[in-house]
């Protein structure tokens, strides 16, 4: 069987997708099949097609914040039927035996296997920019009413990306959150926290996002370009989340805003190093880490938070085809987007 999907063929030429055929890879037991109709675009697609974070398996296919209906299921599946509505997002198996596994962390498995960009079995693995996708049944989730459409696809990973961090850092409400870059990351993380019951203080180079900030649920806005800006937040927070895309303007001064033993992580993935210096951290005992998506459980409390207080990404929604493939791709690359770009209408994409 075989299936369509624009791929990207050359690095230097991140954003020119072509319409290829590919071969479907072999269903296993526990996965279903899933015909697409909705799929964001994240920042990742756009390190993987400039290959920012390495050499990607060309012509790559993107896309791992998918929305679809099931098409066919595996001999041992039992979470879901044929036409059952799911998402999926940036992972699509893993191996089921390591530690990270048997903890339930199993975004953490040593053998991850992601939802394009990757090989299982010797078969190339992908994504949603395509008609057809196949997944794991533990890497689908259902999609409750009030999120099928192609705005909440971006909650597949963007939304999982920051609520999972969010949901382990704020204990009880009132908790002090800083939400540093407000875009496609930030914009989530900034609704997810208010909805856990943080007081959010976004953080962002100038004020051009500050009225935004404040309507999807920040009660404070500060602008990191301004002299000695930390100065009055030191040792204020509890938690800082970093959603930022770029190390431009980072220093210490974000660690000495943290209270004692506070922790700084960093959602957001740049592909440039940190400058980090022990110092930052000795005078209030502040950490700093990363997250990686979000486990089983916390992917189906993200959706009924995000069901349930009405949480959704501010997406430009765009008819799949080349041209808006490229589009997408570009505008992400450029930050000229607020704050997501999701692709819809594939029926009349695709044969």
């Amino acid at each position: 069987m075989s299936y369509q999907g624009f791929a990207i063929h050359d690095t230097t030429k991140y954003n020119e997708a072509k319409k290829i055929t590919f071969k479907a890879r072999t269903v296993g037991d526990y996965d279903v099949v899933i015909k697409v109709d909705h799929c964001g675009i994240c920042g990742t697609d756009v390190h993987t097609a400039t290959g920012g974070w390495g050499g990607p398996i060309l012509p790559v296919i993107p896309g791992h914040e998918i929305i679809g209906s099931v098409t066919k299921i595996g001999d041992k599946v039992t979470l879901f039927k044929v036409g059952d509505r799911v998402g999926v997002g940036a992972q699509v198996d893993a191996c089921w035996s390591c530690k990270a596994c048997d903890m339930g962390e199993e975004t953490y498995c040593k053998d991850v296997i992601d939802t394009y960009n990757s090989t299982k079995n010797g078969e190339v693995i992908y994504g949603g920019y395509s008609n057809y996708v196949s997944a794991n049944e533990q890497f689908a989730f259902g999609v409750p009413k009030q999120l099928d459409k192609a705005e909440a696809a971006p909650l597949f990973c963007a939304g999982i990306t920051v609520f999972a961090p969010l949901k382990r850092a704020i204990t009880k409400p009132g908790m002090k959150v800083g939400i540093v870059g407000i875009g496609g990351l930030g914009h989530m993380a900034i609704q997810f926290a208010a909805a856990l019951g943080a007081e959010v203080y976004a953080m962002s180079r100038g004020d051009s996002k500050k009225e935004d900030s404040l309507k999807m649920g920040a009660k404070h806005y500060i602008d990191t370009t301004k002299e000695n800006w930390a100065a009055p937040y030191k040792m204020e927070f509890d938690f800082i989340l970093s959603c930022a895309n770029s190390n431009k303007g980072f220093t210490g001064d974000y660690f000495s805003c943290l209270t004692v033993y506070g922790n700084y992580v960093s959602a957001g993935l740049p592909e440039t190093p940190f400058e980090l210096k022990a110092q930052h951290f000795i005078g209030n005992g502040a950490s700093f880490g990363s997250s990686h998506l979000g486990n089983r459980k916390e992917m189906l409390e993200m959706l009924e938070l995000a069901a349930k207080n009405n949480i959704l990404p501010w997406t430009e929604v765009l008819p799949i085809s080349e041209e808006n493939v490229k589009l997408g791709l570009t505008k992400t690359y450029k930050g000229d987007v607020r704050y997501r770009v999701a692709l819809t209408d594939y029926a009349a994409a695709f044969d």
